[in-house]
């Protein structure tokens, strides 16, 4: 009787384990048992473990996306609902921890999304508010000392969107023009960087601006000449009376970022991305967005 009692008690206890998302098992890996293995490699595999962990123990994967940008990431205000690529592929990167599919995680609501914007994003990732940050945010050599950023899960270059009757038809007719970007993006560099490199005289003025609605209404009532951002963020933002110009510059590389220190979450992330861009299912749910 005591031996039922006991196997009871053990299998009550591994039940408990397990996630919300049924039997399947997180594909993170927990630091070895094996107590003669010591020394830094060993404590660094259980810190790296611990990180993992605490989500699983909190029952939600926190992550910052965007919330205005159609396509990749849009708050519906119909629904609250965040829906886009970037949306997506948080809840494959919930399932692969939690131990279940894309769709029971977003069944389960496993993900807690938090709208973030180019400046906020990373000032909440450094003090523990969000796990991970997906939000179209661009790998630089700078950032990647601050956080931990996983292989590239999507690559797109700058773009300029203008009136269809300013009169600019290139980047050559930004000279003098107000440029507007959004605060604390990279956009402003590579622009002064392309133009540098290729010779050009163009020397316009950039005015930054809290998130892209706000960029594509001061566009449309005139308040700037041009509202430049990744092209595939400016897509969403096309309407019959502006254009993209065919100009491109500063190729973008966005990867999805963990803080510095959550090791064990950042490898559990790579892994993820990685897979999916082995095995094509990075490709489906970029066509699924509608995304080049």
């Amino acid at each position: 009787m005591k031996k039922r009692m006991l196997s009871l008690a053990l299998s009550l206890v591994m039940a408990a384990a397990l996630t919300a998302c049924g039997s399947k098992a997180p594909e993170t890996t927990a630091a070895p048992a094996d107590t003669k293995e010591s020394g830094s490699s060993a404590e660094a595999d259980g810190a790296a473990a611990k990180d993992v962990q605490k989500i699983i123990d909190r029952g939600v994967l926190k992550v910052g996306c965007k919330s205005d940008i159609p396509k990749f990431s849009l708050q519906n205000t119909a629904t609250g609902e965040y829906e886009g690529f970037e949306d997506d592929l948080a809840y494959e990167i919930a399932g692969s921890i939690f131990g279940c599919s894309a769709d029971e995680a977003k069944e389960k609501k496993l993900v807690e999304f938090q709208g973030v914007t180019a400046k906020t994003r990373g000032p909440l990732l450094e003090n523990g508010e969000i796990d991970l940050v997906i939000a179209t945010f661009t790998i630089t050599p700078e950032r990647k000392e601050t956080y931990n950023f996983s292989t590239p899960y999507y690559t797109d270059a700058v773009g300029l969107l203008v009136n269809k009757d300013s009169g600019i038809n290139s980047i050559e007719d930004l000279d003098g023009k107000i440029i507007g970007v959004a605060q604390s993006s990279t956009t402003k560099d590579g622009f002064k960087k392309y133009v540098d490199e290729k010779g050009l005289k163009v020397n316009p003025q950039f005015q930054e601006f809290d998130g892209y609605p706000a960029l594509a209404q001061a566009l449309a009532t005139k308040q700037i000449d041009c509202f430049s951002v990744d092209r595939a963020i400016l897509a969403g933002y096309v309407n019959d009376g502006n254009q993209i110009l065919e100009d491109r510059f500063a190729e973008q590389d966005y990867g999805v970022a963990a803080a510095k220190d959550n090791k064990g979450l950042a490898e559990a992330v790579e892994k993820k991305v990685t897979s999916m861009l082995s095995d094509g299912s990075m490709k489906t749910l970029q066509d699924k967005w509608g995304l080049q």
